[in-house]
């Protein structure tokens, strides 16, 4: 097989240095704000964004270096498989974040509840649509009861 490459379209800039320090997921992330900035040879891609609410950003996690296949996750104590985590330590090391939308500014995003350090290459932008996302029966694994516990504390 060959390689997949990505070329970024552009940085995202946030106020979190240290991945330790960055929001563990969006939702952890409520009135943190950032700029997405787009490259300008994209510029003319993002027409028509500017309609939608929330976004999809797809990224490399550029700090990340080195994989387990079993990872202590965020809200447990027993190691899991990888791929049923959220872990930022991967094989292939992708970000996906869904953020509020501003505003654009010409060819910069301002969003809110952002959770990525600063710095990450941007390597795509998808318009969030939650009719898109199917919900019915939706099962969660071993995050079931975690979840739980969580809303219960809030």
């Amino acid at each position: 097989m060959s390689p997949v490459i990505f070329e970024p379209i552009g940085l995202i800039h946030t106020p979190f240095k240290d991945p330790r320090k960055a929001p563990i997921q969006p939702r952890y992330a409520e009135g943190a704000t950032g700029t997405v900035e787009v490259f300008a040879q994209y510029e003319e891609g993002l027409a028509d964004l500017a309609g939608f609410s929330h976004i999809i950003l797809l990224y490399h996690l550029h700090l990340s270096n080195g994989y387990s296949l079993k990872v202590v996750p965020y809200l447990d104590d027993t190691p899991r498989g990888l791929f049923a985590t959220r872990a930022p330590h991967r094989p292939n090391p992708l970000g996906l974040s869904v953020v509020r939308l501003d505003k654009i500014e010409k060819n910069i995003l301002y969003v809110t509840e952002v959770d990525m350090v600063d710095g990450s290459p941007l390597l795509d932008i998808k318009p969030y649509v939650p009719e898109f996302e199917k919900e019915d029966a939706v099962k969660i694994g071993w995050l079931q009861s975690k979840i739980r516990k969580e809303r219960k504390a809030d």
